[in-house]
């Protein structure tokens, strides 16, 4: 049974069958093979409902027992009601409306799944392919391992069912400039704009054995937002890269950085830059580049050079070119979005690159080999740990940020709600994470995400590209990490650990030791 379900989920989650009837055939048959493993296993013993493979099953039950409950509910209602109207019952008419109406709001519902889990199931802390203040791999950074977190209460207080989580009147622009400033003199150490991006520039260059210098007159930038919930340059209310965060490290970049507008890109190259957050940064720097996937109404269309990127693995036939704006760049900023990923577990920095390669426009027709991590922990090759090995993705970037003003527990959709865990007590996070250590930075946003969302989609071993890019130079999988199949393998791309509770955030520098995850944190 439990490999029926498996080889179910697992067809699912590679997207290998995109047709109408395949997807009909995998729904019924992992919602039916989920259903009778989960009664099998639990009426027999209730206590296997905790059991993390129950935890994984209970929410495709319950999204195939609702749809079958609801469906059946407003097929009768909607029998009844008619039945009503005829023989002239209003009574029974009235309450046959209302029951149709419910049940098809049940159909409708789109978190009936995690609301029918959480139900019946206990919540439990997700399992983490490394531990708590265990830190591996070589800290990076001015100062090594450091992540910055500034929260701004306020930045943003979008109410649902209230116009679109993006417009102004719900985004303040001075918190975000504020975010974003202080973010970068946090993680220099420096008391100016001016300074801290030197010193940025500096550090990258340095590293790059390009010697001790700052930004030099020429030399290009490229700014890889998060689009992915686009489908037209029109704006739609799913979450998506905030206008007003982009528009501050525009301010901060041309006016502190010294980087002249023409120079900078902003880009999705496999998705769309929308109205709100173009008219918002074109107003204020019309010389930058926005580049998306069609180009026009003042973008540029994204170009790409075949076989970019071979994967140290074979990879089938996931996508190898790469961006052109990002080849040509000399230095990159990976500026992510703080949400989950159903398959994956999150989607920060790292899935980030995904955007960079040309996949196909049709979400349904890519690709995600090597994406999902093993759901029993043990360790493999990893796709993400290659983009971050890769010298034109995240070997080219200076600066990692995390755009965590809403945050999401679901990859798509308007923000799934405001957070629980403390400081945010109840409101939107209104936070920035930056740093300049990749692993690091991830790490902190997977302790964020699965502290807050403990039933998020597939959370379980969702770190373990970190462990992977941690150890890249001695990989537990054994896989030599050689993105660009030079013969060149990568060394530890960063440090990983995690948290010791959601409650104190602390990492192993907060402790007092010299290595580790430093977490900064400054509130408005």
């Amino acid at each position: 049974m439990k490999r029926i379900y498996l080889y179910f989920k697992e067809k699912t989650e590679k997207g290998e069958s995109t047709s109408r009837a395949m997807r009909i055939f995998l729904f019924w048959g992992l919602g039916l093979f989920s259903t009778i493993w989960f009664l099998v296993r639990v009426v027999p013993k209730p206590s296997r409902a905790s059991y993390p493979c129950m935890q994984t099953a209970a929410p495709l039950m319950s999204a195939f027992v609702m749809y079958l409950l609801s469906f059946t509910g407003a097929w009768v209602s909607l029998r009844k009601l008619r039945e009503a109207l005829r023989d002239r019952k209003i009574v029974v008419g009235a309450l046959a409306f209302v029951a149709f109406c419910f049940c098809g709001t049940l159909m409708l519902v789109e978190n009936s799944t995690e609301l029918l889990a959480q139900t019946f199931l206990p919540a439990k802390e997700p399992r983490m392919a490394w531990g708590k203040n265990n830190p591996v791999g070589e800290a990076k950074g001015i100062y090594p391992g450091r992540v910055v977190w500034t929260h701004a209460p306020g930045a943003a207080v979008w109410e649902k069912g209230e116009g679109l989580w993006f417009e102004d009147r719900w985004n303040n622009q001075v918190d975000a400039d504020w975010l974003l400033s202080e973010s970068l003199l946090s993680l220099t150490g420096e008391k100016k704009g001016k300074t801290a991006w030197k010193a940025l520039f500096v550090y990258f260059n340095q590293q790059h054995g390009k010697g001790k210098h700052g930004y030099k007159k020429g030399e290009k930038i490229a700014i890889k937002i998060n689009q992915n919930n686009t489908f037209s340059h029109e704006d739609c209310e799913q979450l998506n890269a905030s206008p007003h965060l982009t528009l501050a490290l525009l301010r901060s970049l041309v006016y502190d950085g010294g980087v002249p507008q023409e120079q900078i890109t902003v880009f999705d190259a496999s998705r769309f830059i929308t109205d709100a957050l173009y008219n918002k940064c074109h107003a204020e720097f019309p010389n930058v580049i926005y580049l998306d996937n069609e180009g026009g109404n003042g973008r540029t269309k994204s170009t790409y050079t075949a076989d970019a990127i071979p994967y140290s693995a074979d990879n089938g036939r996931l996508a190898k070119g790469l961006a052109n704006c990002a080849l040509e760049a000399d230095y990159l900023i990976n500026m992510a979005l703080l949400k989950g990923h159903g398959g994956q577990g999150v989607t920060l920095c790292a899935k980030n690159w995904y955007g960079v390669t040309d996949i196909h426009r049709d979400f349904r027709k890519n690709q995600h080999n090597n994406f999902n991590q093993d759901r029993g922990g043990k360790s493999r090759y990893m796709t993400f740990t290659d983009y971050m090995a890769h010298k034109d993705l995240g070997q080219k970037t200076m600066l990692f940020l995390i755009d965590g003003l809403y945050g999401s527990e679901k990859v798509n959709g308007v923000p799934s709600g405001k957070w629980k865990m403390s400081p945010f007590n109840g409101n939107w996070p209104c936070s920035l994470f930056a740093s300049q250590d990749p692993v690091a930075i991830d790490a902190v946003g997977v302790d964020f995400l699965s502290s807050e969302f403990p039933r998020m989609a597939d959370v379980d071993y969702c770190d373990m590209y970190l462990v992977e890019a941690a150890l890249a130079d001695h990989a537990l999988s054994g896989t030599f990490y050689d993105p660009e199949r030079d013969g060149t393998g990568v060394a530890s791309l960063g440090v990983l650990e995690h948290w010791n509770n959601a409650e104190e955030k602390k990492y192993s520098r907060n402790m007092g030791k010299d290595a580790g995850i430093e977490l900064v944190y400054l509130h408005k």
